[in-house]
């Protein structure tokens, strides 16, 4: 999976400047390094290019890396709601999405998520591309509101979901979340509402569209 991985990255990603940026600030301010991989990066840029999504959500804003990669798939057509728990999280992610270019097109909504979603479904917005990489214990929780405030056919991406290989492989040490991981697995496929397919770039990622 590793060497996978590192090919994947050696041969189609080139992570510029910018995102290491955002990786030095992440360290810089002893932040988790959690940000996706560089080849998660590029195919969140690409999903939301190829799809033309312009209203667009993560769940999970960390320093901004997902943000940035999420904004250059809609350039100064579209705008990124984050949603984030921690609000000195959100603080460098803006000044990372800021750096960027983005600064305009970026809300931030403090506080816990199913919270603004639940206040999100009250209102007439919705959206057409989500992506959730947040506290894994909440990601059916997190797909069932992203349901509630979709426009049809929206596309929903989720990270960590091979909890770096212990789904599959007994030999690698579990993560705190591998179970969790192993049943949203099996949620997600079996949706009556998504169609989707798990991609093993980074720590894996799913990719759903909403039928």
């Amino acid at each position: 999976m590793n060497k996978i991985n590192d090919y994947i990255e050696a041969t189609f990603v080139k992570e510029d400047a910018q995102l290491q940026q955002v990786r030095a600030s992440i360290t810089a301010q002893q932040m988790p390094a959690i940000s996706v991989s560089a080849a998660s990066g590029k195919l969140l840029t690409l999903l939301v290019a190829m799809t033309g999504a312009k209203n667009v959500m993560e769940i999970g804003a960390l320093g901004g890396y997902s943000g940035i990669c999420l904004a250059r798939g809609f350039g100064q057509q579209g705008k990124l709601t984050s949603l984030e728990l921690d609000a000195s999280y959100a603080e460098v992610a803006q000044r990372n999405l800021q750096d960027a270019g983005f600064a305009e097109q970026v809300t931030y909504k403090i506080g816990p998520a199913l919270e603004s979603l639940a206040q999100l479904a009250t209102t007439s917005e919705r959206f057409d591309f989500f992506f959730i990489d947040a506290d894994k214990e909440n990601y059916e929780n997190y797909v069932a509101a992203c349901l509630q405030v979709a426009q049809p056919n929206a596309i929903i991406v989720m990270d960590n979901v091979l909890a770096a290989g212990s789904v599959v492989d007994d030999d690698v040490a579990p993560k705190r979340y591998t179970t969790i991981m192993k049943a949203f697995n099996d949620y997600v496929a079996t949706h009556p509402q998504l169609q989707s397919l798990l991609l093993p770039i980074g720590d894996g990622m799913t990719v759903a569209r909403i039928i």
